[in-house]
This record gives structure tokens, sequence and C-alpha cells, in this order.
């Protein structure tokens, strides 16, 4: 007689196949909720900011923008010009001594002439024994809250850095020369930095990471800190601005905006300081505060007060991602527009003017369009 085996259960193909389960899909459809969140809030407490950047052609230049041009142009061929100004060939570093101490010596030559008896100098210990130029204009009535308005007068080793950063040295020399004569409620404090560059960057011996740290260790209540990094460069090609991934879908592809870019930590001055520029400025800008780790946000003085717990920002022409010259013995000062730099230097010089005021007792916010005269 032959055996019979027992009926074994018989498997569904629903059930054979079932891969992820309905607690499964409830939990992916969550992350994704999530990350959809954090994208939207991402987006609006990062990369979008208050008011709309100027569109449309500029209008002609006005008697005084003009003569703040030519000034701006001065203080960069002097300090950048391959062709016979001061320094020559730019070179402004350690590894150039002599050209470094004549670009320190311009620098505080003209702050004395503007009325300045007490320039400090804060020495860093790498290479050539050239100084951090500090020189105050104390506050009227909040002395204690302070604004640093700084720039690096150091180049990339081997370039002439008109743009980078001998741009930003001169909007610093005229701000310090309209703003002695004219103090503000909060003290102004305006810096000119040394070893921004390699191989110093980043690193304990960056002339505006000492300066911080320094700040840090008096306890100064340092309120923001303006970092002022190549803004000389503009180009109306499509396709002349980059930018990191992926932001390259947020943002427009001609570079012919300046741009204020901080961290996270400071989203707020950022997004105060470009929505007073746009109210007041007919020039094309846009804004982010975001993660330090993205390429390209940290890249300047700014970071060295980030790192002591400041707000701080970076008002830039974003350099490497619009520059082709960035860093080259081509980056010379007849690159520069100048009278779209002049521009962006009155209008900085009006957000210096409503952070240094948070009273609200802000002088005529055209005045600094008189500097440099």
């Amino acid at each position: 007689m032959a055996a019979h085996s027992s009926p074994q259960p018989v498997q569904t193909a629903s059930r054979r196949f079932r891969i992820i389960t309905r607690k499964g899909l409830r939990r992916i459809g969550l992350l994704f909720l999530l990350i959809a969140a954090f994208l939207v809030y991402g987006y609006f407490t990062m990369v979008r900011m208050p008011g709309r950047s100027f569109e449309g052609g500029l209008d002609p230049p006005t008697a005084r923008e003009q003569a703040l041009a030519e000034t701006l142009k001065k203080h960069v061929y002097i300090l950048a010009d391959a062709t016979g100004g001061v320094v020559r060939v730019g070179n402004r570093s350690t590894f150039w001594p002599r050209r470094f101490a004549e670009a320190a010596l311009y620098i505080d030559t003209q702050l004395e002439g503007y009325g300045f008896a007490e320039r400090h100098e804060y020495f860093c210990e790498r290479g050539a024994p050239v100084p951090n130029f500090e020189v105050i204009v104390p506050g009227t009535s909040r002395p204690s809250e302070i604004i640093v308005v700084g720039a690096h007068y150091d180049s990339f080793q081997g370039s002439p850095g008109a743009d980078d950063n001998a741009s930003g040295v001169a909007a610093c020399l005229v701000y310090a020369q309209h703003f002695i004569n004219h103090p503000q409620q909060r003290t102004l404090r305006f810096l000119f930095f040394v070893n921004e560059e390699p191989p110093a960057f980043q690193t304990p011996d960056m002339g505006s990471w000492v300066y911080a740290k320094a700040c840090k260790a008096r306890g100064d209540n340092v309120v923001a800190m303006i970092s002022v990094e190549s803004i000389g460069y503009y180009s109306d090609e499509p396709g002349s601005q980059k930018y990191p991934a992926p932001f390259s879908s947020l943002y427009p592809d001609t570079g012919n905006f300046i741009a204020f870019i901080g961290n996270y930590s400071s989203r707020a001055l950022v997004k105060q300081s470009l929505a007073h520029f746009r109210a007041t400025t007919r020039f094309p800008s846009q804004g982010a505060a975001l993660p330090s780790v993205v390429p390209g946000v940290g890249w300047s003085d700014h970071w060295s007060f980030w790192q002591e717990g400041y707000p701080a920002f970076m008002v830039t022409d974003t350099a490497v991602f619009r520059h082709p010259d960035y860093h080259q013995a081509q980056e010379t000062a007849d690159k520069l527009d100048y009278d779209r730099m002049a521009r962006v230097v009155a209008g900085l010089g009006r957000v210096i003017e409503h952070l240094a005021n948070p009273d609200g007792a802000e002088p005529d916010p055209s005045t600094p369009a008189h500097a440099g005269n």
C-alpha cells in the first residue's frame, strides 16, 4: 500500500513577492515628507531673501558716483597695477615681504591722512612682520555695540589681486574716510587684514582670526561683521556666473549682481542687510545664508568671526565663480568695472549706516555716495 504525504500549505503569489509591507510604505512616505519639509524650510530660511533684486538697465552714474569710481580706481591701481603702481604686479604676501610692506605703508598713510591719529596693529606670526590695521570711529549713543567692516590686503602668490582683494581694500578706505566725519550710534571699526590667502587661510595665522580671537578674549560686543571681498568684476554675458552644485537652478546665470553671503547662524543679519540694500540701491543683488560646508560660503574673513561666535557675512562678486582670471597673473586692475563697483560701495555704505543706527535716527541715506569726493 502506497504512503500518502500530508498536504502542504499553499503560498499565494502576493505573499511570496511582497517585498515592502504597508508599514514600510508608510515609513518611506513619512521620510519623503520630512525631506520635503526640510527642503522647504531650507529654501525659506537660507535661500529666499526679502525684497526684490533690481532688474533692468542701470541709471547713468551721478556726478558723485563718478567721483567715487575714480577714487576706487586710484586705490586699486596703486595696490595692483602691473604697469607702475606703488606695489606693482601685486604679490602682496609674506612671500614678497617688501611689496607687502609697501601695501601696508600705503594703507597706513591713507588712514593717517583721513585723520586717524591712532591706528592699532595686530601682528601675526607667519612670515613677514606685516600687521592687521584697525581704526575706530566711536559710537555716539551705543559705543559698546561694535560693527566691524574689513577687507584683506594680501593677494594670492603670483597674482596682482586687483579684484581679490584690492577692490575690497579700496572700499574700506572709502568708508574709513567717510565715517570718521560721520559718527554713528554704534562704534565702527575698519580693519585691513593680512594672511587671508593660502597657506595661512583658515589657520591660526589668518589675520582676521587673530583679530577675532582678540575681540573674543576682550569680551567685545561685535554685533555684525562685514567682509568686503572681491567686488569689482561684472559681466552681462549669459553663462558668466557659476555656482557650486546644486545652486545653479536657484540663481541667475549672468554675473551682473553683488552677493550677500552668510552662514545659517547669521541669516537674520544677511536678510536685514540685503533688504536695506535692495530698498535703497538700484543694482542687482542676490543673497544666501547657507551651511559653511558649501564651497565658497566661508572663503573670506567673515569665516574667522564665525569661529568666535560673531554674526558675519561677506559682500562679493563671487570671485572664482565668475572671474575667469581669479588668482592668476591676469587678475589686473584694468579688468574691473569701477562704475558698477561705485554703486555697490555706495549701497553698502547705506547698509552700514542702517546697521549702525538701530534706533532709526539715520543720517541722509544718500551720504555714503559723498565718500571719496
